[in-house]
């Protein structure tokens, strides 16, 4: 019984890691982010249905997508995390999928963050959000 004791201690502390290796992406800058959204406001009322979404910019790598995936919001940066910051980088929006101008035209879901199609290394970064009210606060 005394060994048990002093083996299940020794489990539990090489099982955790202080470290956030699964989101490590070395194209991807970890830039600040703090977007407030007002959804009263007519630029941003459609967020309130499910499937609708607006890019922000002048936040993270080459700005932000919110989305609307119905059970909440989710926000993702406009960067493709599988390539070197280039001007063909920046993911552009057709419905609930982003590409990025690149010659791979790599395909992301708005609604999870995956690739469509290709497996990729990295999904979309992807930022806290927090509601309050008709408030959408955006950030990391």
């Amino acid at each position: 019984m005394k060994k048990l004791f002093l083996v299940l201690p020794f489990l539990f502390l090489t099982n955790c890691s202080g470290g956030d290796d699964v989101n490590t992406n070395n194209f991807l800058l970890n830039v600040g982010v703090n977007a407030s959204i007002n959804l009263n406001l007519p630029e941003y009322s459609h967020l309130m249905f499910t499937s609708n979404s607006v890019y922000i910019p002048n936040q993270g790598n080459l700005g932000i997508y919110v989305m609307n995936v119905g059970s909440g919001y989710r926000a993702w940066d406009a960067a493709d995390p599988n390539h070197i910051p280039d001007t063909c980088s920046f993911l552009q929006r057709t419905d609930a999928t982003i590409t990025c101008g690149c010659t791979d035209e790599n395909s992301y879901s708005l609604f999870t963050g995956q690739s469509l199609g290709t497996a990729l290394p990295f999904g979309l970064k992807e930022y806290r959000v927090t509601v309050s009210g008709s408030t959408i606060v955006v950030s990391n």
